[in-house]
């Protein structure tokens, strides 16, 4: 799935302070928001389309089938092959 960047705005002092206690508690806040963001997700939006939206994740992320000719490939014999050498 393409993953984006947020932009948001919070007061400088907030976030230093917020960072130096988090690092305290050897927490990550980009790990944070992000549990945060899935949180608001899975509240916001219904069951049945967080699936399709997990459905279609899969489907995009499956590696695509060749396209090459259906046609059967014959084994050279044994004794042309030791020829070509």
């Amino acid at each position: 799935m393409k993953q984006v960047n947020l932009t948001i705005t919070f007061d400088e002092e907030k976030l230093s302070a917020l960072k130096r206690y988090m690092s305290k508690k050897e927490l990550d806040l980009d790990r944070e928001m992000t549990d945060a963001l899935v949180k608001l997700y899975e509240k916001y939006v219904p069951a049945p389309v967080r699936e399709y939206i997990d459905e279609s994740d899969v489907a995009a992320s499956a590696p695509a089938r060749s396209r090459r000719s259906s046609k059967p490939v014959t084994p050279k014999p044994a004794e042309e092959m030791e020829v070509a050498q």
